[in-house]
């Protein structure tokens, strides 16, 4: 999100902005899956909704690859480490404070009374709020949910370098043979769903594959595998630009898009039905590195790619302030989940609104932010 070089792409600030947009839209389903059986409708709504954006992170990796590889001469590791690392750390610090104050204020003195359903019952005490704070050393907590995407973004950082040594000398077929390797990963999830009906017990309780167990949890595919996939898979993309016309790019990309929704809604509504309370296996049906986001994720690009969009300015300007938009706006989608908790209005209208309300706040501050040099570096 916040890798940007100085020239300016059309077709990719759209599909910053978009991919922005579709995060905020996400987190505003939320509240509403969390409904399961408590109120039905809103747990079908939520989801349908949900699932349709799921694209989201992949499309920020992807574009993180092509505006970021091949890694220029210019750089030595050090100073690529120097220039990307460096620039996300800042911000994750910043905001891994900032959130949990906000959520604290907020649930205790601006509306104690919240109904949100994603709350935990547990007080949201002083101490609560010290130890959300400082605990983020070791992992993101709930308020700050989102910053998630930095710890694995400075992980991909750390890659690049190493892969740019191999991705500039690739043939297209070796491309392609790597990213079938990564393709079969894409399926791992659901071997790991179906393996118990198949018989398999595990090993000592622990019910990884492929060689992980509770002494390792490198498979066989853990190289392979992850985020890192969407990495050469738009540097493929990006050297190797599909060559069709528009009636064949949409006759292949939309089917295939309408089925990546189909098995994510689909997918998501059985599990829940057959596996309730089991939270972990609804996650896998919604994993960004599950095949049927990787079909809607792949036909978002490609068309966008396709589009090939001259640059705007004012495209361009809110493009850069994606990056602040998406670290802010979970502080804000509980204020315009209760703001919009009116029972005449439609599950999908508020879920609307809620996006709507959260990117437009996000948006400002993200600005405002932008205009001063103390705080432009956490936002940019």
């Amino acid at each position: 999100m916040n890798a940007v070089r100085n020239e300016k792409i059309g077709w990719v600030d759209l599909l910053r902005v978009l991919a922005c947009f579709l995060v905020v839209f996400s987190h505003s389903c939320d509240a509403f899956v969390a409904q399961f059986d408590a109120d039905r409708a809103s747990f079908l709504t939520g989801v349908s909704c949900g699932s349709l954006v799921r694209a989201c992170v992949p499309l920020f990796v992807m574009m993180t690859s092509v505006l970021l590889l091949p890694v220029g001469s210019q750089y030595s590791l050090t100073g690529f480490y120097r220039k990307r690392v460096g620039r996300i750390i800042p911000p994750l610090i910043f905001w891994s404070v900032v959130l949990p104050v906000l959520m604290f204020l907020y649930f205790n003195y601006v509306n104690p009374d919240t109904r949100n359903p994603q709350l935990s019952a547990e007080a949201y005490t002083p101490l609560l709020l010290v130890q959300r704070i400082y605990t983020f050393i070791f992992n993101f907590n709930f308020d700050a949910t989102p910053l998630w995407y930095l710890y694995m973004l400075i992980g991909l950082y750390l890659l690049m370098p190493i892969l740019n040594c191999w991705l500039v000398q690739a043939s297209r077929r070796e491309l392609k043979t790597v990213l079938m390797l990564w393709g079969a990963t894409l399926f791992l999830p659901y071997l790991k769903m179906l393996a118990p009906v198949l018989g398999y017990q595990g090993n000592f309780g622990n019910m990884e594959l492929l060689g992980m167990c509770d002494w390792n949890i490198y498979g066989t595919f853990y190289y392979f595998s992850g985020f890192v996939g969407y990495l050469i898979l738009a540097y493929y993309l990006k050297t190797y630009p599909p060559q069709w016309s528009w009636g064949k790019t949409l006759s292949i990309m939309v089917p295939m898009f309408i089925a990546g929704y189909a098995i994510t809604t689909g997918g998501y509504i059985l599990t829940q039905e057959h596996f309730p309370g089991n939270y972990a296996y609804l996650e896998i049906v919604w994993y960004f590195t599950g095949i049927n986001v990787f079909m809607m994720t792949l036909p978002v690009f490609v068309i966008v790619q396709k589009i090939g969009l001259r640059p705007r300015r004012w495209l361009s300007r809110l493009a850069s302030l994606t990056f602040g938009i998406y670290l802010c706006h979970f502080a804000f989608i509980f204020a315009s989940y209760d703001l919009y908790d009116i029972p005449s209005l439609p599950y999908w209208l508020r879920i609307l609104a809620i996006a709507v309300t959260t990117f437009a706040i996000s948006t400002a501050i993200t600005w405002l932010m932008s205009k001063t040099r103390l705080t432009a570096r956490l936002v940019k």
